[in-house]
């Protein structure tokens, strides 16, 4: 007679905690499971499918967001760890009618080849800029090396990057 294996209990009937942060300026109030992380419920609770999911692992960098004005991976951070926290992801950059300066420069500089990792790449590149981390290229690619390019589009990156931090300083 096989014996029976007890299962961890489905997510649906564990107790739901309440978050409240902003996000892209608007305040989100949300019910969570504990253990959802920032990346899933910016992606799959509130519906901003711009931060990628890479590794999971907070390896790549792909998943980069600004938790005031801090570059994080959303994939480690939880939820829950938020609130009452300013979060801004790749859609809340640009506005309406005008895009960022750095995602200007990754265009004009064909920063990009799949554009996978390019939100966390562009959250990572504003972060380095705001941080003063722009002085060399060795600088650059030491602070952008937690982001990582399959494609291997770093050499526009980095021109990207040099090309919008003093329209962004100015």
């Amino acid at each position: 007679m096989a014996q029976e294996i007890s299962v961890a209990a489905p997510t649906e009937f564990l107790p739901r905690v309440p978050v409240s942060f902003e996000v892209n300026g608007v305040m989100q109030d949300l019910e969570l499971d504990p253990r959802t992380s920032l990346l899933d419920a910016l992606r799959e609770t509130i519906g901003l499918s711009g931060t990628k999911k890479g590794c999971d692992h907070g390896q790549c960098g792909t998943c980069t967001v600004h938790i005031d004005g801090r570059r994080v991976a959303s994939c480690l951070t939880m939820a829950a760890q938020v609130a009452d926290h300013k979060v801004i992801t790749i859609e809340g950059l640009g506005d309406d009618d005008t895009i960022h300066p750095m995602q200007q420069a990754f265009i004009d500089h064909d920063a990009l080849q799949c554009g996978y990792c390019t939100p966390g790449q562009i959250m990572a590149a504003v972060a380095c800029v705001r941080e003063g981390h722009t002085n060399s290229e060795a600088q650059i690619r030491e602070y952008m090396s937690g982001n990582l390019c399959r494609c291997g589009a770093y050499p526009g990156i980095v021109a990207a990057i040099q090309d919008a931090a003093p329209k962004m300083e100015g």
